[in-house]
């Protein structure tokens, strides 16, 4: 898109802004940094952006102003989020044995426990009805699903709907689970957590925000407690590096 006409300049930047802050961030790439790694590559991305902001002397000075003003906070709550994610790494390591769930209800039927899953990877998506950044998640996990389906590898979705996000009852939340998993014709194991945030695998993967991605090995050893998203071509990078 170019516009044309009046503030044709101002216009034009604005759009160039946000294609080079798109293409200047890559959250799995800082994901992967250690803490003084990060540290370095927030310095790096912020005399990137001003540079940017520097070469644009056409643009209208309170357009500038504006932009480099937000150059601050919006790295600082980058480097907070990323920082989380890195956090939770140490904490919770490649090659550690994965925090477990058992006997959780199947919507096929009977309960399923993270040891029943052994022998093949799995990838464990914890989210809930009530979530739209999760439910965004769905058309892309179905055909995750189904392009792996002969692969050795087994997609989970542990929905931890409870009662305080459905009226203060745990059965509409139940309900409201099982009523979603056949509107969407979900696919993969489905699970329900009986205890939803205060479930032990929620817990034992400290999560506080969903969706939440992981991926466990064949052993029940941790591969990442924060994995790429389905949407992300990084998810197919990293099942590709382990040959799955």
């Amino acid at each position: 898109i170019k516009y044309e006409g009046k503030d044709v300049e101002n216009s034009n930047f604005l759009i160039e802004k946000s294609r080079f802050e798109d293409g200047l961030i890559d959250i799995e790439t800082l994901k992967n940094l250690d803490s003084l790694g990060l540290e370095k590559k927030i310095e790096s991305l912020k005399n990137e952006m001003m540079a940017f902001y520097d070469k644009n002397k056409n643009i209208d000075s309170s357009i500038i102003a504006t932009s480099k003003n937000q150059i601050n906070p919006m790295l600082m709550s980058l480097k907070r989020y990323v920082g989380q994610s890195i956090k939770l790494r140490s904490e919770l390591p490649k090659g550690s044995e994965s925090p477990s769930f058992e006997d959780y209800e199947n919507y096929a039927g009977g309960t399923t426990s993270l040891k029943d899953l052994k022998g093949k990877f799995v990838y464990v998506d914890v989210w809930a009805t009530w979530c739209a950044p999760c439910k965004a998640e769905i058309p892309s996990l179905k055909k995750l699903d189904e392009e792996y389906k002969d692969k050795n590898i087994t997609f989970v979705s542990i929905s931890i709907d409870d009662a305080r996000a459905h009226k203060g009852s745990m059965e509409n939340a139940h309900e409201a689970w099982k009523a979603m998993v056949a509107d969407k014709e979900l696919t993969g194991v489905q699970l329900f957590a009986p205890n939803g945030w205060q479930s032990d695998f929620v817990e034992g993967y400290k999560i506080n925000g969903i969706p939440r991605f992981i991926l466990i090995d064949p052993d029940g050893k941790i591969v990442t407690p924060d994995a790429p998203r389905p949407s992300d071509e990084k998810l197919k990078t990293l099942f590709n590096s382990l040959n799955i």
